[in-house]
């Protein structure tokens, strides 16, 4: 039995699923709250940690204490993917606990050398926004911005490695590991297949559609952005959300806001809507020749600008799908990716 077994006093509305704590966690992101969730049993589990802050952490120790836990006494920490407000504590939480470290195998090496990867991932952001038609110096600015984030998140070495089909057990129980690539390239969710209950990340949200982001890939997938290839996250993302819909999940507990009791219904109306806003911006295409950017400029005003590299990743991710369909046409001006009806 694990040390905290006989501890554990949280209410029930702290408890999404038996045996299974979640505890919100402050981050400066526009998101608000992240759940982290402690599973209890061998090994004692947390899956994500916060973003690494003075804040978050005193948040996560609060909640720990609050279920008669404390930091030292994790066996196993668990990351659903790479995203600072799921990863940032890692380090100080592992260096403190001794605790395993299970992440998406192909991410190991990304958060080896964290400081690197984020850099690399910002010139890479950059680059995806000059070729979809924002000003360079306005991609200059926001890639000053980008690097004062970085300290939110953190190095980790990931002792258990997980591959898509595994199995890892957490908290006493075994968990099916599904790799569901879309939000970030290293999504991760974890099925109880005895309850049906997910522990879902960022994969399936309730009160918000999860943002595929265009990002540079971990590992195996040659991306040239002159030669016009790029990741296609919400197509990855639509593909991730249609087999997770054939799992059968019966809740999911997800990295930010409530647990999601329709799992499916949600996924039909997530896939709807990404139908739907593919058709708008073929609408606002007509007949003219425009970037990513310009669209989402046409889209969401100002907004294009304070979120550039969101909304471009928006535009060009529903621009994917009529690109899949044959109804668009991407070519190049001047280095410049410009799109039209086909």
């Amino acid at each position: 039995m694990s040390r905290a077994d006989s501890r554990v006093t949280a209410k029930l509305s702290d408890e999404p699923a038996a045996g299974i704590h979640r505890i919100a966690v402050e981050t400066p992101f526009a998101v608000g709250l992240i759940n982290c969730y402690l599973l209890v049993g061998e090994p004692l589990t947390l899956v994500d940690t916060g973003p690494n802050s003075g804040s978050a952490l005193d948040h996560l120790e609060r909640g720990l204490a609050e279920l008669g836990v404390r930091v030292e006494e994790l066996e196993l920490i668990v990351l659903t993917h790479q995203h600072m407000d799921h990863e940032g504590l890692t380090e100080i939480l592992a260096r403190r606990s001794g605790a395993e470290v299970a992440a998406f195998a192909p991410l190991a090496p990304w958060l080896t050398d964290y400081r690197a990867s984020a850099k690399l991932d910002d010139q890479y952001a950059q680059a995806v926004m000059l070729r979809h038609g924002l000003r360079p110096d306005i991609v200059a600015l926001l890639g000053v911005l980008s690097a004062g984030m970085h300290s939110y998140g953190s190095r980790a070495v990931v002792t258990r490695p997980l591959q898509d089909g595994a199995t890892l057990t957490m908290g006493g129980r075994e968990f099916g590991v599904h790799h569901r690539p879309g939000h970030s390239p290293s999504d991760l969710v974890f099925l109880d297949s005895a309850t049906g209950v997910l522990i879902g990340g960022d994969h399936l949200i309730g009160h918000i559609s999860s943002n595929a982001l265009i990002t540079r890939p971990l590992a195996g997938f040659a991306s040239g952005l002159d030669s016009g290839l790029r990741p296609t996250p919400l197509l990855d993302y639509a593909r991730s959300l249609e087999a997770t819909r054939e799992l059968g999940v019966s809740r999911v507990l997800p990295g930010h806001g409530d647990v999601v009791e329709d799992p499916a219904g949600l996924i039909d109306r997530r896939l709807a809507d990404q139908a739907r806003r593919a058709r708008r911006i073929l609408e606002l295409l007509g007949g003219r020749s425009l970037t990513a950017h310009e669209i989402a400029g046409e889209m969401w005003g100002e907004v294009a600008i304070k979120q550039a590299y969101l909304t471009i990743s928006e535009v060009l991710g529903h621009l994917d799908i009529l690109l899949a369909a044959g109804a668009v046409v991407e070519r190049d001006d001047d280095g410049v990716s410009r799109f039209t009806v086909r």
